[in-house]
């Protein structure tokens, strides 16, 4: 028996209100899966305000021990590997504020190696809407806001207290490299959740790329093995994160023997990470067999 096909009052057929999505290019379709399904969790978030309240007190009280540390650290020393409590504020700063953006909006991607495992990844694979938008916006944590203000709140001190010769491409510098960064950390997120479709217990081998990576940034260059600079530079390109734009800003060398125009390049770099990691989601998600397989 055939289909029954809906007609407009034009007489034209249309597709079957289910498969609406079908209509739109697919990025469009996962750009409004994704915000109604974040929108879905923030009404539940907010419908308990006070619960609400005292996680987001929680979210900016735990990530401030980052800074609490370095404050601590400048007690004993007057320059950590020969930058100031101002310069590392700033890489701090950038750092924090880029990954809390992107932690924000892409933070359940490690939960797909569980979904892998307990096969709830099938539900989301018979719905007319990207695999991606579902997973990115699943239990979407409006409480990640404390990290991203606590982000800010560093940021805006580091240059408060810093004397920088200010210019309208330093200017520039610094939300390009928030966007930038955060795009940056969002490719290894997705990189890392299609990494989990082949090891299902690798969230942690992700963490230490994401959470540790953000952990690494906020600390300067030059307190890290060069070796370790080239590999975060050249491999996993998170110095184009915080670490060349915000050494760009102060005026200072970077350790690797880079020209400073490199510093421009975290847009293209960002542009470039999220394509392989596209790549990638593609082909993990291809590779899943389903559990009744």
């Amino acid at each position: 028996m055939a289909e029954p096909v809906a007609v407009r009052a034009d007489g034209e057929e249309r597709e079957p209100a289910g498969f609406a999505f079908e209509d739109r290019p697919r990025m469009l379709e996962g750009v409004r899966a994704y915000g109604l399904i974040m929108a879905m969790w923030v009404r539940s978030t907010m419908a308990y305000r006070a619960s609400f309240a005292m996680t987001l007190f929680g979210d900016f009280a735990v990530t401030a021990f980052d800074f609490v540390t370095i404050l601590l650290m400048f007690t004993h020393v007057d320059a950590l590997g020969g930058y100031s409590l101002p310069e590392i504020a700033l890489l701090y700063g950038l750092s924090a504020t880029a990954f809390g953006v992107c932690d924000l909006l892409l933070g359940s991607m490690d939960r797909v190696g569980g979904r892998v495992r307990d096969g709830t990844l099938d539900t989301l694979l018979v719905r007319p809407v990207p695999v991606l938008a579902q997973v990115a916006a699943d239990r979407f944590a409006l409480r990640r806001l404390g990290r991203i203000t606590q982000g800010l709140l560093v940021l805006g001190y580091a240059l408060v207290t810093l004397d920088i010769a200010w210019t309208p491409l330093k200017m520039l510098m610094l939300p390009m490299t928030v966007i930038g960064g955060a795009a940056i950390f969002g490719a290894i997120f997705v990189a890392g959740a299609a990494f989990q479709f082949v090891a299902q217990d690798a969230s942690e081998v992700q963490n230490s790329f994401t959470y540790g990576g953000t952990t690494l940034l906020q600390y300067p260059p030059t307190v890290f093995a060069k070796d370790l600079v080239r590999g975060v530079t050249f491999v996993v390109p998170l110095a184009f994160a915080s670490w060349l734009p915000a050494l760009y800003v102060l005026g200072r060398e970077y350790p690797v023997d880079l020209p400073r125009w490199v510093a421009f390049l975290s847009p293209l770099v960002a542009a470039g990470a999220c394509g392989l990691a596209g790549l990638a989601w593609r082909a993990g998600l291809r590779s899943y067999r389903s559990t009744g397989s």
